[in-house]
């Protein structure tokens, strides 16, 4: 009998202490409702299992209401997470470069496919030079993702002037997310022949227009990645050692 009341009492105890144990995914909803949004196409979901998305965008601070910048979209793989967590009271813009759309005038060609559109009509599509990147409104986060490279391969690029217009569209405490490939200290022209970026010349360059460096998100990080082959030798981009760097206007 004794023995038996002792497996009642351990039993209670474990019972309790389920109920009592912290959630297991502290991450606001909006961020789950955005991943699971019917809307996103196949392709976009193909993605999620190396791009990590749920963690990725907590980290980013992002919260409905907010206007936020999709630098360099690509195909609009977050331009369209993004429209989702902010809600019909937020704005993304989706801004490209003038001197890459000039490259690849295709290039946005499905993010203007559902920008404006039902189930995204808070996304803008805008167009403007790299250097003189004038919103409509000062926002409260500009992303780019896998492109800060990118623009140090713009002919005469101006990278302290960039990431100064970066820093005057964003409102007083506002965020500038960094994710790309990294790169080893001191590669030769690693972001033309390999596509990668040393983290260190990041964040003097964004440090130097006066934001403040407020940490590092490790969650793409691939110790298996040696940064000596360019993004596509020998694996797809979502598999390189990624780094994710979040800097903030002082206000």
């Amino acid at each position: 009998m004794k023995r038996a009341c002792l497996i009642v009492v351990s039993a209670l105890l474990t019972v309790s202490a389920a109920v009592a144990a912290p959630p297991t995914h502290p991450l606001p909803s909006f961020v789950g409702l955005a991943i699971a949004d019917k809307n996103r196409p196949e392709e976009d979901r193909a993605l999620d299992a190396q791009r990590n998305p749920a963690v990725v965008l907590g980290y980013t601070g992002i919260k409905p209401g907010d206007i936020v910048v999709d630098l360099m979209p690509g195909k609009g793989y977050y331009t369209r997470l993004f429209s989702r967590m902010v809600g019909s009271k937020g704005k993304v813009y989706a801004l490209q470069p003038a001197e890459m759309d000039k490259i690849a005038p295709k290039g946005l060609e499905s993010v203007r496919s559902f920008a404006g559109k039902e189930g995204y009509a808070n996304v803008t599509v805008l167009v403007e030079p790299v250097n003189e990147l004038k919103l409509p409104e000062p926002v409260d986060v500009i992303w780019t993702s896998q492109n800060y490279h990118d623009v140090k391969n713009i002919p005469n690029i101006d990278m302290l002037a960039f990431d100064k217009s970066v820093y005057d569209a964003l409102k007083p405490g506002g965020v500038f997310i960094v994710l790309d490939h990294r790169a080893n200290p001191d590669t030769v022209n690693a972001t033309s022949t390999l596509h990668r970026i040393d983290p260190a010349v990041v964040k003097k360059e964004v440090e130097a227009a006066g934001f403040k460096y407020e940490g590092e998100s490790t969650v793409l990080k691939n110790p298996a990645d040696d940064h000596t082959k360019g993004i596509r030798d020998g694996f797809t981009q979502g598999q390189t050692d990624q780094f994710v760097y979040k800097f903030r206007k002082p206000k």
